[in-house]
């Protein structure tokens, strides 16, 4: 399957935002765009989903930029958390522990 990849003025227009835009999200830390040779950014179809979420989420649920950090990073645990719920993985003791290690991260993270 072959990869696409979009420059950053090609992503900006795709997705109606300011390339400006995606470089402060790029600071931020909420996308890391890939880099051609020459140091060009390039994002992938990937990256442009994420960038959707992020803009649904500023534009039309209101949240602020810290606000979607914290929800991304919350998605991100709850992706490692899901396989380790199968009933394979709650079998073994590296998966039991595994999984308490990203609960408590989730916790720490909701400061629960």
């Amino acid at each position: 399957m072959r990869q696409e990849f979009y420059f950053i003025s090609m992503a900006a227009e795709m997705l109606g935002m300011h390339p400006q835009t995606l470089r402060k999200y790029e600071r931020l830390g909420l996308i890391q765009p890939s880099r051609t040779i020459g140091s060009m950014r390039v994002y992938s179809r990937e990256e442009l989903e994420r960038l959707r979420l992020i803009k649904h989420l500023v534009d039309e649920a209101g949240i602020n930029l810290a606000g979607v950090q914290r929800l991304l990073s919350i998605a991100e645990v709850m992706q490692r958390i899901r396989p380790l719920m199968d009933e394979h993985a709650l079998s073994t003791g590296a998966g039991r522990r595994q999984l308490l290690n990203e609960m408590r991260r989730l916790s720490d993270m909701l400061g629960l």
